[in-house]
């Protein structure tokens, strides 16, 4: 089962390549405060026209490269 994952881009440097910035909120199970946590993954962009700061779902795939198992699947928003 592939993983689909939803994120803001935060850099459009490299060639083929965008780092998608995935947050998550959970509670704390003693204290119960929400608590943000992020993870960057670089995700393969093959034609589509990205920006910094586009919501895009990614989805998982094969290794592309040794830092590189997810493309970008869809832009959800600008």
């Amino acid at each position: 089962m592939k993983k689909t994952l939803i994120g803001e881009i935060i850099s459009t440097k490299m060639q083929k390549t965008v780092v998608v910035k995935v947050e998550r909120k959970f509670t704390h199970s003693r204290y119960g405060k929400v608590i943000i946590r992020h993870k960057k993954y670089k995700a393969h962009n093959e034609n589509l026209e990205l920006g910094v700061g586009d919501v895009v779902k990614i989805s998982e795939t094969k290794p592309i490269s040794k830092d590189k198992h997810f493309i970008v699947v869809e832009k959800l928003k600008s």
